[in-house]
């Protein structure tokens, strides 16, 4: 009988999907068959499944945890704002169209709710633990009654529950009580225990408060957990840029500096993680123009919003300070809705992405991108080109909107879709060009998420700026799949230690 532990939070960002991720190793460290499943998400980072799909990065990442493949039926609905108060509704990783915040909390749940209900027993039918993520607050009390991520989904699933409360914020008790007073009882009667989250210090200063909680609410508190500082693992959504490894150069002396344009609709700014993993590289998310002074490389990360965003570098010095920094010989790469501003125009003639038709781009490149309905949603493999050729590529992309080259094109890369059993396309499905690269180098346009993932290409790009700079060359490229591996068994081994694991499996009726 498979077995459902579901992880639901006193608010957004306490670490519900941090602590998912942990939960998702352990069992699965432990021996268990173990699939991550979150009923709706809402969020710009998203990842492609090996199908085609899309979902939130956070139910691959905790995938990736759990050593298996993701796949559309990990995160059913995934809701991804457009602006305007609207998002994009993916439904078990297709597009089905852009609906306002009204529309879809009031028209839209009897066909979502079958979706949750059918992704969860595909889940059910082929695992042995399912790992639930819930999302926000279970008591938005506005909401509640549409709500189909929290304790509805718990229902559904027989959930066991556990109720996380962030202690760095303040007023843990408050929170913990007064969520658990909103439940009905036939709700409250799931949370089986409560974890204190992102403690800072002597937990047994805690143990007093532990005693008050368990005696007010008749909830056991399972585990008191650290805070763990620079945890390498992908941020749910934007909220994870506040945290300070993403605004703090880590060199001081000298090294290759990197400015990341925090863009308002920013989108998989996990592309840009191995950056930060790298020792000579200083990188770090810039909310102003004069933070790309001094910088070595600018980054324009992809957007759910193109044009919205293009007309905010416009309007507020941004698109002036990029191309003065590019005439003084600085670097440019440009991902996804990135690459689309570095050309000459952006057309949106369907409005799909905003109200805005037609705006100039930052004349980086002699491309034109014309947005279109037809979503892009797709793994690919192959090889980088030009003075990157023999390096093999894989990432994904996720993209509406078609780019086209009026001159010469000088490909970034070669590339074909990989298939659903991780093999590259057949020999009769010949690859085609993908990116674009100055003629000097220096500015790079790709489509492709994870690029900067590959890791020969990534040392062999930061080598030519060292190089450029007079600083010495990395031999060896940092292996980012192994930190990454490093980083999930290092967070499973501190939740482990200060989580009671004897009472959890007796909680999921387990040995």
């Amino acid at each position: 009988m498979t077995r459902s532990l579901m992880v639901v939070g006193t608010s957004s960002n306490v670490g519900k999907s941090i602590l998912a991720t942990a939960l998702c190793r352990i069992l699965t460290q432990d021996g268990h068959r173990v699939a991550p499943f979150k009923a709706q998400n809402m969020s710009l980072n998203s990842a492609v499944t090996p199908s085609g799909r899309e979902i939130g990065r956070a139910q691959a990442v905790q995938a990736e945890a759990c050593g298996i493949l993701p796949n559309e039926h990990m995160n059913p609905v995934l809701l991804k704002p457009t602006g305007n108060m609207q998002s994009q509704i993916v439904l078990q990783g297709r597009p089905i169209g852009t609906r306002s915040a009204k529309d879809y909390f009031y028209d839209e749940k009897k066909l979502l709710w079958k979706a949750v209900v059918e992704s969860y027993q595909f889940l059910a039918q082929r695992h042995d633990i399912i790992v639930i993520e819930g999302a926000g607050s279970p008591v938005e009390m506005n909401l509640k009654q549409r709500d189909i991520a929290n304790l509805r989904m718990a229902q559904m699933a027989d959930a066991d529950v556990l109720l996380i409360a962030d202690i760095d914020r303040g007023g843990v008790f408050a929170s913990i009580v007064g969520t658990l007073q909103l439940l009905d009882p036939d709700e409250k009667r799931l949370v089986k225990g409560i974890l204190i989250n992102k403690f800072r210090g002597d937990a047994g200063l805690f143990d007093e408060g532990r005693r008050w909680l368990e005696d007010y609410t008749g909830v056991p508190v399972l585990g008191v957990i650290p805070y763990i500082p620079n945890l390498a693992i992908d941020e749910e959504d934007s909220v994870g840029l506040s945290a300070d490894r993403y605004h703090k150069a880590k060199i001081s002396g000298e090294g290759i500096r990197v400015g990341i344009v925090q863009l308002p609709h920013i989108s998989n700014f996990t592309d840009f993680d191995p950056l930060f993993m790298e020792p000579d590289v200083g990188a770090y998310f810039c909310t102003q123009p004069d933070e790309l002074e001094h910088v070595d490389v600018i980054v324009i990360p992809g957007t759910k919003s193109t044009l919205m965003d293009l007309r905010w570098l416009n309007d507020n010095g941004w698109t002036t300070s990029i191309q003065r920094a590019v005439q003084a010989g600085v670097y440019v790469l440009g991902i996804c809705g990135g690459y689309q501003m570095l050309g000459t125009e952006i057309h949106d003639p369907e409005h799909l992405e905003s109200e805005i038709g037609t705006s100039k781009g930052l004349g980086l490149f002699d491309t034109v991108t014309t947005i279109c309905a037809d979503k892009t949603t797709v793994l690919v493999g192959g090889e980088f080109s030009g003075e990157f050729t023999g390096i093999p590529v894989e990432g994904y992309e996720i993209h509406m909107g078609v780019t086209e080259f009026p001159g010469a094109r000088n490909p970034l890369a070669m590339t074909r879709r990989v298939y659903t059993d991780g093999a590259s396309a057949p020999p009769s499905d010949s690859a085609v060009p993908e990116g674009h690269m100055s003629e000097d180098g220096r500015t790079i346009g790709t489509y492709l998420h994870g690029v900067l993932h590959n890791d020969v290409f990534r040392n062999a790009w930061l080598n030519r700026i060292r190089h450029d700079k007079g600083l010495p060359l990395q031999e060896k490229a940092t292996n980012v799949r192994a930190h990454r591996t490093e980083e999930f068994d290092r967070l499973a081994q501190v939740v482990r230690t200060h989580l009671d694991m004897s009472k959890l499996y007796d909680v999921l009726s387990l040995t």
